[in-house]
This record gives structure tokens, sequence and C-alpha cells, in this order.
């Protein structure tokens, strides 16, 4: 058995990105510590204690040339480094939550072909995230 349990995200900022998932997304901060210059951040959404989304800057990128991690910065804010999906029993309540904290909303909910209603938002760092909740009539995926 194979089970995912963590996600690196990366992010330009640890504590706006603490601001948007645990305080806009209610997610819990499992971990925040310092080693060496470098800070490890981890945050688990409030219903999943066993999935880690590791939030860690371009610096701690270990194996990384200072061009590449400013490579890599410059692609986050093209937000062409990272996406997640995450499913919410209220993707409307979430959306409009997420609105009217200034997040940056990237399409609005819409149901989709594929069974679930979703919209798009970019987090503080330039992130592709997207909510969905499956549609009553939805096929199963399982």
């Amino acid at each position: 058995m194979v089970i995912l349990s963590s996600v690196l995200l990366t992010v330009h900022d640890h504590d706006k990105a603490l601001t948007f998932y645990r305080d806009l997304l209610g997610f819990a901060v499992t971990q925040d510590v310092s080693y060496e210059g470098m800070r490890w951040v981890t945050v688990t959404p409030a219903d999943q204690p066993d999935v880690h989304v590791v939030l860690e800057t371009p610096q701690s990128w270990p194996d990384a040339s200072p061009a590449d991690r400013e490579a890599i910065a410059e692609l986050l804010v093209k937000g062409l480094v990272s996406r997640l999906i995450f499913t919410t029993d209220d993707v409307d309540a979430l959306h409009d939550r997420l609105s009217a904290a200034g997040a940056e909303i990237l399409q609005e909910p819409v149901d989709q072909q594929y069974g679930v209603r979703d919209f798009g938002v970019r987090d503080p760092s330039g992130n592709q995230l997207r909510f969905n909740q499956p549609l009553a009539d939805a096929p199963s995926w399982s």
C-alpha cells in the first residue's frame, strides 16, 4: 500500500502563506521550525491531519543554484510551479469567503461537465489552487 502523506508547495514568504492557509482556509500548523537559516512550515487541512502541505521557499531547495532559485521564484509569480486541487462541501461559501478577503480569483464557481462545481484562485505566492464540490449527479471517481 502506498499513501500520499505530503505535498511540497513553493511559496515566497512563509508568513504570507500562513495568513492564507491557516487564517483563510483554516488549515492547522503542524510544524514551524527554523534550521540553519531555513524555515520548515507544514500545514494540514482541518479534517485531514494525515495530509501535510509543506510550505517551502526556493531558498530551501538544497540542490538548486542561486540562478535556479531565482528562476523558480519567477515561475512561481506566473503560477507555473504548483497547482493543487481541494474538495469542499460548500464551494460557493468558500469562494465568497476568499473573495471577500481579497484573494485573487482566477475563475468564478461553475458547474463542470466532469461532475464538479469549482473555482480557481491564486495563493499569495501565485500558486494556482482549485476548489471543487462534487455535483449530486456526478459520476463516481472510484
